[in-house]
């Protein structure tokens, strides 16, 4: 039987990230940006029902992917029809790692004078988050365009110290859904507990929006981060990776 909290979560994680062009084909939900994020960038099901027509629809997204100009990409979680990842692997795709989606009640959150709250990620905002290995230009460009396509409300958190930008989060008020994303600190900061703070700080500002529950994603293999968010009372809801054309 389908997790209802899964149904809920994934469809949470689409809108905290928009992409520009959309399309279905069948209970999958192909999404397509500039081959940055990828969750912005892949397709996946939305119902964990058998698929009779899989293959032929597997082989119909890469193939729009493919007209794109971008790397097929498929995201698998608990709504996986039967069969797809062992269709995926015949068809030459690898998996790619593998991340928590993690989730709780909002109990740990408190406004924070020094974090500022911007309406879309400025030169500062970026410089940090740039800072981290994974960000790619293509990740930065859809950044810098996500906030016009933002349907719920989101807010770039940026906190200065000694006036220098040193750390970040982002945080998406979806009902009663906090997501959270991009948190990251400049290496000149680390070490003094300001991831820890902004998460705090978005929390604030999401329970402010209304929302009651949080959720984020993580690379399964990031313990700090993992014992950070448990510290914080998120636990473990599933997990999901990414299929990729092998080579």
């Amino acid at each position: 039987m389908t997790d209802p909290l899964v149904v809920l979560l994934e469809r949470a994680s689409h809108t905290a990230v928009p992409a520009p062009r959309t399309a279905f084909d069948g209970p999958f939900l192909q999404r397509a940006f500039l081959g940055g994020t990828g969750r912005a960038n892949a397709a996946s099901s939305l119902s964990a029902a058998p698929d009779p027509e899989l293959d032929a629809r597997l082989a119909r997204i890469a193939a729009r992917y493919r007209r794109l100009g971008l790397p097929a990409r498929f995201r698998s979680t608990p709504l996986d029809p039967p069969g797809m990842a062992e269709a995926l692997l015949a068809r030459g795709f690898a998996p790619d790692g593998e991340s928590l989606v993690m989730q709780g009640p909002i109990r740990d959150a408190a406004p924070d004078p020094e974090v500022a709250a911007l309406p879309a990620p400025d030169e500062d905002w970026l410089s940090v988050l740039g800072t981290v290995d994974y960000q790619t230009p293509a990740r930065r460009q859809e950044k810098e365009q996500a906030a016009a396509m933002m349907a719920v409300p989101a807010a770039w958190l940026l906190l200065r110290l000694d006036g220098r930008p040193a750390a970040t989060a982002q945080v998406v008020a979806d009902g009663a859904l906090a997501g959270l994303f991009d948190v990251a600190v400049h290496p000149a900061f680390r070490r003094q507990g300001l991831a820890r703070r902004m998460l705090r700080a978005g929390l604030d500002w999401a329970a402010r929006q209304g929302a009651e529950r949080a959720w984020l994603q993580v690379s399964a293999g990031n313990a700090p981060a993992v014992a950070l968010y448990e510290g914080m009372g998120l636990r473990e809801a599933y997990r999901y990776r990414y299929y990729l054309p092998h080579g």
